[in-house]
């Protein structure tokens, strides 16, 4: 969870030879100053002349750029301490109460950026040796050699209809044919909705992964989602990388019609479905007239109907656990040659699937689920029962792999000798497809991913942002890293008062030790007793009494479960890594649409608000917390109040339209020269700040007008949602964001279209509000100076404020064209009725002028305007 406050995505660490699994020559380039990457220099070569295993290097910002950005950020706060000397010096203003608003104001926005500023003294860059981690971990070097760990994929998924079902099976597609041993990986899949189209389009994917993994194990494509490989441009496609290049273009070919036809069946199950549900209902008579929805060999679905009905509705169904593909065993299995059923050859290839698993969690009245938070802890406990792999990554439906090297990256940093026993997770950027060329709406966030997450690289970790994490199991349960551990090494999360930590299955609970071990235990055999103890932990009340949701686990009662959840990890004093690598580790897609951006980012900054309120606030937190990460956390929880101050200077240029001389702070052009002076500095900083993250001017200007366009709807209602949650009250409902109805292709036109689309929403409102007050006095001010009879001072201070406004405005630009719609495809339109409705307001403002004051009108304009009032009299238009 990106909070605008600090920005969004990130940059790359290493070159492409990173995702062949070439780690090594990735970080040499790298080091020796590859392309784009000569702002960054080695940090660890010391540690390397010790011998000690570098699976995975370090570089800092080089002194160049660094130092500089240092001193301008001293400097900056010399300043602003010597401002707020000064205003308290000099206490005089037209107006005390508002004098005194803007000082508070000033302090917190100080303050604000004292916090966001201090994580970003010293950014780190951690590269993945890949090459040393595929030598040390060689299945082949040796029979008893090391092996990589397990990890257990996390997918989670609620409406098939509002995440597209199709990109939801492409992600599992992705983590089915991933480079990882078969057998070390399993997959499950959570299904919160209870939906029989996703139980039938898993099973559907499961069939066609048969074809799809070993394809893409043969030929080495990328990347390794369906939907995204074909869509890639032959002329843009990556340089063959496989074994059989011969052979690569008539098995595409084939694949790709493979691919064709399960698209088909994934479409037809929303219609065959309610057909066959038809069919087999003729003959019977339900209960309380509700027609049952079957599954394909004729048994009533156990989970939600068609038809919703009594224990068969969302909200209300029983607990499925259903094993798709089992464990594929230790042993290679090679492929039958081509034949005339199947051209591929996969006589080389291992056709092994990884586990499988569907999982739909018991839903009841009068219990609260928990959302996305307690599905994942479900998930948690029945992977635990089956696999229990020491390594755990979530994935929302709409993300996919789309480097298949990812996997292993992430082991560099949780297997390294050095700190990767201490590591709870790892976060990988979250980055997008179908985000328009500009990013209007800011969706890649990319000062918060390649700025701000550097920056925490270099103190205790990146904070957990949502999708693309790896875990460190035994950290979820709750458990201390070892240098907190006591002396016998036992953490005491673990030993003490296991049922009411982890609840009364004793199968369970025996696996949280083994959780802590180094080499995957090998999965259950699913049995009669093994499924009655995957359906209890799958129970709405076996939670009940026990520390889920609170000491173990995801953490619940909180729209950012993620952000909590990585607080509370490191509150414990594990650390984490952050891991960008090129190609990207993982993509998604993002709501283009304005309303749906808004709504993201209601739930994510009411959600930060709620965290600094709750028993999870950074200020709270004991010794293990490293100092500067605190800092990071009260940053990241306290942002949205910000917005109460800005949206009083948003409306502050009403004073325009009455006319009168008005100063908040005297003498005003001291004022003005340290306002300046600051903001200078501030954008200097930021210009030095993209230089050494690799951003674009434009990424940085994308993030600061959606700042603006944040904390003038967004952020003032997040901060109502806090104020009425603390006196008892339920808060504003948080929406959830849905995603574009379609992966990805078409027309470009076709691929923006929901970009162009107007939704209303109260949201829109406030900002709406601060847009017209701008443009007002920016006209009002345009038919004062023309009116005459002001002094040069007096221009030269309408000038400084007619330049705020513009600020203001150019700031929610992209606003302006979100609430255009479709006239949005032609900027130039904006402009055409910006200068007009200017026009219209200064003329207006000229009348009203002569009429009700015409003393502060120049005798010239008094003039025009007798002449003008004498054309519009009625009396001359007697004939």
């Amino acid at each position: 969870m990106p909070s605008p406050a600090t920005g969004g995505d990130g940059a790359g660490l290493a070159e492409p030879l990173l995702a062949n699994g070439d780690g090594g020559a990735a970080g040499q380039a790298f080091c020796s100053g590859g392309k784009d990457k000569w702002q960054w220099v080695p940090a660890d070569e010391g540690e390397e002349e010790q011998g000690r295993p570098l699976l995975y290097r370090t570089f800092k910002v080089r002194g160049i750029f660094i130092h500089p950005y240092r001193l301008i950020n001293l400097a900056r706060l010399i300043l602003v301490i010597q401002f707020f000397i000064w205003r308290i010096r000099h206490k005089d203003s037209d107006n005390m109460t508002l004098w005194w608003i803007t000082v508070v104001g000033d302090f917190w926005f100080a303050v604000s950026w004292l916090l966001n500023q201090a994580s970003k003294l010293n950014p780190i860059r951690r590269v993945p040796n890949l090459e040393l981690l595929n030598q040390r971990f060689d299945p082949q070097a040796a029979d008893d050699g090391d092996q990589l760990p397990g990890v257990d994929v996390f997918i989670n998924t609620v409406d098939p209809v509002d995440e597209p079902v199709l990109c939801t099976m492409n992600s599992v597609l992705s983590i089915l044919a991933t480079d990882y041993p078969v057998d070390k990986h399993a997959t499950y899949f959570s299904d919160d909705g209870g939906s029989l189209v996703h139980y039938e389009a898993l099973q559907e994917t499961a069939k066609f992964a048969a074809v799809w993994a070993p394809f893409c194990r043969k030929h080495r494509v990328e990347p390794r989602a369906p939907e995204s490989y074909f869509e890639v441009k032959p002329e843009e496609e990556a340089p063959y990388a496989g074994d059989a290049a011969a052979e690569f273009v008539g098995d595409r070919r084939h694949v790709r019609r493979e691919y064709e036809e399960f698209k088909e069946q994934l479409a037809a199950l929303f219609t065959i479905i309610p057909q066959r549900s038809e069919t087999y209902g003729r003959d019977v008579v339900a209960a309380k007239g509700a027609t049952p929805t079957y599954m394909a060999d004729g048994t009533h679905w156990p989970g939600t109907w068609l038809e919703p009905a009594e224990n068969h509705k969302k909200g209300q169904h029983a607990a499925i656990v259903q094993v798709m593909l089992n464990h594929p065993g230790d042993e290679p299995q090679l492929g039958a040659p081509a034949s005339s059923e199947s051209p591929l050859d996969l006589s080389a290839v291992d056709v092994r699937l990884p586990m499988l698993v569907y999982i739909a969690r018991e839903k009841k009245p009068g219990y609260d689920h928990q959302k996305k938070a307690g599905a994942m802890n479900v998930q948690l406990r029945v992977s635990a029962l089956l696999s229990n792999a020491p390594f755990i990554i979530n994935f929302d439906g709409d993300h996919y792999i789309n480097n298949s090297s990812a996997f292993r990256a992430a082991m560099c940093f949780m297997l390294d000798d050095r700190h990767g026993e201490d590591t709870a997770f790892v976060q990988f950027p979250q980055r997008f497809d179908d985000v328009d060329p500009t990013d209007r709406y800011c969706n890649h966030n990319r000062v918060f991913f390649d700025a701000t997450a550097l920056g925490l690289n270099g103190i205790q970790g990146p904070s957990y942002v949502g999708t693309g994490c790896m875990f460190r199991r035994a950290a979820l349960y709750g458990a201390d890293p070892p240098c907190w551990q006591p002396p016998d090494g036992r953490s005491k999360a673990v030993m003490d008062s296991p049922w009411k930590q982890f609840g009364n299955s004793m199968p369970f609970i025996n696996s949280v030790p083994l959780a802590t071990q180094p080499v995957t235990p090998p999965a259950s055999t699913l049995d009669e007793r093994l499924a009655a103890e995957l359906a209890d932990v799958s129970t709405c009340a076996y939670e009940d009494g026990t520390e889920w949701g609170y000491g173990v686990g995801w953490v619940y009662n909180i729209a950012t479960e993620d952000v909590v959840t990585g607080f509370r990890i490191h509150r414990k004093g594990w650390r984490s890594m952050y891991c960008a690598m090129e190609p990207d580790a993982f993509r998604g897609t993002a709501p283009i649409n304005l309303t749906e951006r808004l709504h993201q980012i209601l739930r994510w900054s009411g959600g930060s608000l709620d965290m600094f309120f709750s028993r999870n606030c950074p200020l709270l937190a004991g010794r293990r917390l490293h100092p500067m990460q605190r800092v990071v956390y009260t940053n990241m929880t306290m942002y949205p109040v910000s917005a109460a101050f800005i949206f009083v200077y948003d409306l502050l240029p009403l004073m325009w339209l009455s006319g009168a001389e008005f100063y908040i702070q005297k003498p005003y052009t001291t004022y003005v020269a340290y306002l300046f002076a600051g903001i200078a500095m501030m954008e200097v900083s930021g210009m030095v700040e993209i230089k050494w993250a690799g951003l674009t001017l434009l990424d940085w200007c994308r993030n600061e007008q959606f700042y603006m366009i944040g904390a003038t709807g967004v952020y003032p209602a997040a901060v109502l949602h806090s104020l009425l949650r603390l006196v008892g009250l339920k808060g504003l409902p948080f929406k959830l964001t849905s995603k574009p109805q379609s992966v990805s292709g078409g027309a470009p036109r076709e691929r923006f279209a929901e970009m162009y689309e107007v939704k209303w929403s109260p949201l829109l409102v406030p900002t709406v509000v601060v847009m017209i007050v701008n443009v007002a006095a920016v006209g009002a001010a345009i038919g004062r100076a023309a009116a005459g009879g002001w002094s040069f001072v007096q221009l030269v201070g309408a000038a400084g404020g007619l330049l705020f406004n513009a600020w203001v405005l150019l700031l929610l630009y992209p606003f302006a064209l979100g609430i255009m719609g479709r006239w949005s495809k032609r900027p130039y339109v904006l402009f055409v009725v910006l200068v007009v409705v200017l026009a219209a307001i200064a003329s207006a403002y000229l009348v009203l002028l002569a009429v009700f004051a015409p003393r502060s009108v120049s005798p010239v304009w008094m003039e025009r305007w007798s002449v003008v009032r004498a054309i519009v009299s009625p009396a001359n238009w007697r004939i």
